[in-house]
């Protein structure tokens, strides 16, 4: 009898531990990718900050030869990647796609600026934004390289 007892009380406390567990990861937080609204949320931010930046007198230079339509898709497709989406980028590197670019740290900015700007229309909650410019940011010591402009 004691043995069927102790082997029931395990059973519950599994069940207790088994059903916690599955229960928190139930619970667990969707990825940056779905709570910014996927890739079709994704495509639009995208081409509001293109256009941003085509409007920026600041830096829109530096796209002046750029295929635009390919870099609208290598941008949703990093930003689709980097946020836990089903994307995979393919572009190059930052360091390689911007050598020779010579983006400073005040070009570097505007484009943040014109990136905020698209998201802020958006509505893109505080914590997304952050996160999102958390993933972005670290990429400006590949980009900026403080040589002559375009």
């Amino acid at each position: 009898m004691r043995i069927k007892q102790i082997a029931a009380c395990l059973a519950v406390a599994s069940g207790v531990l088994l059903g916690g567990c599955a229960e928190t990861m139930m619970k667990s937080e969707p990825s940056l990718y779905e709570r910014l609204g996927g890739k079709p949320a994704i495509v639009a931010v995208v081409d509001d900050f293109v256009g941003n930046v085509a409007a920026d007198k600041r830096i829109n230079g530096y796209f002046a030869k750029t295929n635009i339509p390919r870099l609208k898709q290598m941008l949703v497709d990093q930003i689709c990647a980097g946020t836990g989406g089903p994307c995979t980028y393919s572009g190059r590197d930052m360091k390689t796609a911007h050598a020779g670019m010579g983006v400073d740290d005040a070009a570097f900015n505007a484009l943040v600026e014109d990136l905020v700007k698209t998201l802020d229309k958006f509505k893109v909650p505080a914590k997304e934004k952050n996160e999102l410019l958390g993933i972005l940011g670290p990429m400006k010591s590949d980009i900026v390289t403080h040589g002559g402009r375009y």
